[in-house]
């Protein structure tokens, strides 16, 4: 498993220019030379701690923490290891019905930042926070969204529920969720949503009852990969900065690797929307 996150604000000037040139080179490997990528959008992280932390200007430690939180979150249950996801393979394989399609968004909730700050312990249930996990404020990624709800469908979901709490209210969790149809999954294969649980460690410190992390395959990542194009475009359509990449052997007989990077890019932002027919396994 890999994670994505680019800070073009801790780069050099020069480099937060033409960051659109960096971003379309490196997904170019990330889709061809991944099994999993785990998407963090700069723009969602600084909402988030702006929003939910109640940070007016979130530094470059504060947004990390989040990335941290994430990663460290998502292998839980190796760590920890429990009935099942004891390894990374059966942890991603539910969530990549499609190879092509292995870009996952996060979500993560509660954020106990103000809560520790004030010395509160909060009785969080399973339902709030399989419920949270699926809202637009708590997932790290900006695509395309209506309110609080992202646009597009899920492919497949995977939360990692971290307390004390019993299969049972899991399971109750979960009918819940789906007699309220609260996640809108794709027609072409069975709402494919499931629940791994690792029991915090006994000196665990944390001021909720239970965390929650969300793994998921949303077809709205391709509002990132959509937006990074079209900022991709606007440079390479004037030829602005080119000359810091030209001196450089892969481009010495041209721009090709750009233009071979944009268009498999934009064959995937193509490959999410047509996960959203019901008729893509036909297709």
């Amino acid at each position: 498993m890999q994670a994505y996150s680019v800070f073009p604000n801790q780069l050099e000037s020069s480099d937060v220019v033409v960051q659109p040139y960096n971003s379309i080179l490196t997904l170019k490997r990330l889709i061809l030379q991944c099994d999993c990528v785990v998407a963090l959008d700069n723009t969602a992280l600084d909402r988030i701690a702006a929003d939910r932390l109640r940070i007016e200007t979130p530094t470059f430690t504060q947004t990390n923490s989040l990335v941290s939180a994430v990663m460290a979150a998502s292998t839980t249950t190796l760590r920890y290891p429990g009935y099942m996801n004891n390894d990374l393979v059966g942890l991603i394989a539910s969530l990549i019905p499609s190879p092509k399609c292995h870009f996952l968004v996060t979500g993560f909730t509660p954020f106990s930042l103000v809560a520790e700050a004030q010395n509160i312990t909060r009785k969080t249930t399973v339902l709030d926070v399989m419920r949270r996990l699926l809202q637009t404020k708590n997932i790290m990624i900006s695509p395309e969204q209506t309110g609080k709800i992202l646009q597009g469908k899920f492919i497949s979901i995977l939360n990692i529920i971290q307390g004390d709490v019993e299969p049972l209210e899991v399971h109750k969790s979960l009918q819940r969720i789906r007699e309220r149809k609260l996640a809108n999954f794709i027609d072409w294969a069975p709402a494919n949503m499931q629940v791994a649980i690792s029991k915090r460690l006994i000196k665990s410190s944390a001021v909720n009852r239970v965390h929650g992390l969300m793994l998921a395959n949303h077809t709205s990542i391709r509002g990132l990969f959509t937006r990074c194009i079209a900022q991709y475009e606007k440079l390479i359509r004037r030829k602005a900065f080119l000359d810091q990449y030209e001196r450089y052997g892969m481009f010495s007989d041209g721009l090709h690797e750009f233009y071979d990077s944009c268009e498999l890019l934009d064959d995937l932002a193509q490959e999410y929307m047509s996960c959203e027919s019901a008729t893509y396994m036909n297709t």
